[in-house]
């Protein structure tokens, strides 16, 4: 089975659900993630805190710089992840499409890359 990223944006400046709806996003995403697990298709996921906590380690001239992040200058940021066992893209779709409706916001599906053979 391949591995897809499941990711989830936060976008900037949206206003934040109200909390009765924030309630039930975390109860929907939790049903969602017992899914995963009892089907066997889970591998990993978890939640971020907001960007504006990040920090940018990238190498410059022979160095390590570390400056405050988020390292991309955009509205829309990473979330939230999930890692799927999945049999092939329609199949991670489907996952996808479900955990959209979980936490109510875009999800990008993306295959991990296989790797190299010995």
């Amino acid at each position: 089975m391949k591995q897809y990223l499941l990711s989830v944006h936060y976008v900037e400046g949206q206003e934040p659900p109200a909390p009765e709806v924030m309630q039930e996003m975390y109860q929907a995403v939790s049903v969602f993630n017992a899914d995963l697990q009892a089907s066997g298709a889970w591998v990993f996921a978890g939640g971020l805190h907001m960007p504006d906590v990040s920090t940018v380690v990238r190498p410059r001239g022979g160095q390590v710089l570390v400056t405050d992040g988020p390292f991309a200058e955009s509205k829309e940021q990473l979330g939230g992840v999930w890692v799927v066992k999945a049999e092939d893209l329609d199949a991670a779709l489907e996952l996808a499409k479900r955990a959209a409706i979980a936490c109510q916001g875009p999800v990008e599906v993306r295959p991990f890359q296989d790797e190299p053979e010995d």
